[in-house]
């Protein structure tokens, strides 16, 4: 199950981050990160990449559809799965493993935001915690009566990996029932 460690290298790299842009603070092991104040910008460069500090109460794109807790729950029960497929498929096409570790990374990033963040830092209870986003991508803004509207939400890491293993997923296709491989063996019944 080397494919485990794409997922825990994202994973890792996203909750840092998330923690740097936060805050984090342990003195009882010396740990002290200021963090950003909430809705702080720093550019990177120009307007185009931002580090923006907010929370997302919901799921991708700000969508509330059925509450925290079941974002929590049905996130956990996805997670099992994939790990339990890849498992069960640990020989299967590299391509849709790949697709679904970084899916995995993603969805166990946010759960862990939203499960613990609300209760470590004392704002929220556990598994009512908001989602830390940071990356800030102003590709282009619509203006639509008076309004202006971004091209693309502020993501953080999880939703990358999310994002990305969804594209590779659609490029390799879903698996058929039964089948982990990209080729089908050539048996006479296929000449039929």
């Amino acid at each position: 199950m080397r494919i485990l460690f794409l997922t825990l290298g994202i994973l890792i790299a996203d909750q840092v981050t998330k923690l740097i842009v936060k805050g984090l603070s342990l003195p009882a092991i010396g740990i002290s990160i200021e963090g950003m104040d909430y809705g702080e910008s720093i550019s990177v460069l120009g307007d185009w990449l931002k580090i923006t500090y907010i929370e997302n109460p919901n799921m991708a794109f700000g969508l509330d559809i059925g509450g925290k807790l079941l974002l929590v729950i049905v996130a956990f029960i996805a997670s099992i799965g994939i790990v339990f497929y890849l498992w069960r498929h640990r020989n299967g096409n590299p391509w849709l493993r790949v697709a679904l570790a970084l899916i995995l990374a993603g969805a166990v990033g946010n759960l862990i935001d939203r499960t613990f963040y609300g209760w470590f830092y004392d704002t929220a209870p556990i598994f009512y915690g908001n989602v830390v986003d940071f990356i800030d991508l102003d590709l282009f803004t619509v203006t639509i009566g008076g309004g202006a509207f971004k091209f693309w939400p502020i993501f953080n890491i999880a939703d990358a990996a999310v994002s990305v293993g969804v594209v590779v997923l659609l490029i390799v296709g879903l698996p058929q029932s039964g089948d982990d491989s990209t080729e089908k063996p050539d048996t006479p019944e296929s000449h039929d």
